[in-house]
């Protein structure tokens, strides 16, 4: 438990895992199970149990201290002595199953032993890719530099020795590197290199048994389908992400499950559908307990800003505009500082939903305020400042709201 960092009751969460893994159910087990080992109280847990915690520890169950019903009780040390035994026994039976393991293997004197500091470098890194996501959004690089991180997390899979644990951790970190890669091929619009990437990554997160993860992978999927215009497929993903346990357990994530929902009824024009969507998505981020332990990704990016941007893209898509102006406004107002690529985006709609409602110095004016990083960078925020400028002309052709566009636009042009 030292050495791995575990407290009884996230060692008990990790038997009851690696149970569901073995038995097809989830283990019974709390902190006071884990104690009761500890304290010699049960000597000699059941078979499915013992198997469970070889898986993690990679140790024998002898190995951990345990002793098997029956053994002769002349043979066990006093009850004074028992403590200190049970942790020479500990101690000899691990150097002799590394051992027994390092002989078997041909090759593996050299091989490490991989951790969770390992792992914890991972998820450092993985921060830094979500942080750049942010600010940039949708390019190549950041999408290269996650799936080469996705092979380096793989990598340690065979640099050295690791716990079940560990190993989980490590396809854990793999999908999510892989799902980052996934989303700013999304958000690039490189949507070939986009399914490849889901692909892998849903295997990854399967591998990993990471429900958080798998739902990250799923929902990336629904949005790129909704993206593409392929509503019923999208909307199928999406139910994936939205069926896991996890959407139970927290609201948070049921939140985002159906707020991306009432995006995808959007795209497809089901007004009420994408009402009672956005509705129970409020309702559910109401309900959730900010303090809950979430992913960094989740923690970086959803919030009230975040439901509100989705309903602006569900209310521009059916052609409520005023609808659509009133959440842009509302989100926009509440953007963290390092949400740069979707303020961005939330700007260009609102632009869009104003020159519908016939404002067209003031949709000008406000998609004017793109920075033209965002305008010559960004490939979605391209496209939908293109088909402004477009709009603009059809509506208001020869004004000087037009020529003031098209000089402004020439200068993001030159800029890039």
């Amino acid at each position: 438990m030292a050495e791995h960092g575990y407290s009884s009751n996230s060692l008990a969460d990790a038997v009851n895992g690696a149970l569901q893994r073995l038995t097809g159910r989830p283990g019974g087990l709390d902190g006071s199970s884990v104690r009761a080992w500890k304290a010699g109280r049960v000597t000699w847990p059941k078979s499915a149990t013992r198997k469970a915690l070889e898986d993690i520890a990679d140790l024998p169950a002898s190995a951990l201290g345990f002793v098997p019903r029956g053994r002769n009780p002349s043979t066990q040390a006093p009850p004074h002595q028992e403590e200190p035994d049970m942790k020479r026994r500990t101690l000899v039976g691990g150097i002799a199953a590394a051992a027994a393991t390092a002989a078997a293997a041909p090759g593996a004197a050299g091989l490490r032993r991989i951790g969770m500091s390992d792992v914890g470098r991972l998820q450092k890194r993985f921060a830094e890719i979500i942080a750049s996501d942010h600010r940039h959004g949708g390019q190549l690089g950041i999408e290269q530099k996650a799936a080469a991180l996705a092979d380096e997390a793989l990598n340690l899979q065979n640099a050295g020795s690791a716990t079940q644990r560990v190993r989980s951790n490590l396809y854990a970190s793999a999908a999510a590197f892989r799902s980052s890669a996934l989303w700013a091929a999304i958000d690039g619009r490189r949507y070939d290199d986009a399914k490849k990437h889901m692909r892998e990554a849903q295997a990854l997160a399967e591998m990993s048994g990471d429900q958080t993860i798998k739902f990250r992978i799923w929902s990336h999927a629904g949005t790129m389908y909704r993206h593409m215009g392929r509503p019923a497929d999208a909307l199928a993903a999406n139910d994936v992400a939205r069926n896991l346990h996890l959407t139970r357990r927290d609201p948070l994530f049921a939140s985002l499950g159906l707020a991306r929902q009432g995006a995808i009824h959007g795209t497809a024009q089901d007004r009420t559908s994408t009402r009672r969507a956005f509705d129970q998505a409020q309702d559910a981020m109401l309900r959730a307990d900010p303090a809950e332990h979430r992913p960094v990704w989740m923690l970086a990016f959803y919030d009230q800003c975040e439901l509100d941007s989705l309903a602006l893209s569900a209310y521009l898509a059916l052609g409520d505009h005023p609808t659509a102006e009133y959440h842009a406004h509302r989100c926009l107002s509440a953007l963290r500082p390092h949400m740069v690529r979707s303020r961005a985006i939330a700007t260009t709609r609102l632009a869009h939903a104003q020159l519908a409602q016939g404002a067209a110095d003031t949709a000008t004016a406000t998609a004017m305020t793109v920075t033209a990083t965002a305008a010559t960078q960004h490939a979605r925020v391209a496209r939908m400042l293109q088909e402004f400028g477009a709009a603009l002309r059809a509506t208001a052709q020869g004004s000087s709201t037009v020529q003031t566009w098209t000089e402004h636009s020439a200068t993001w042009k030159m800029a890039a």
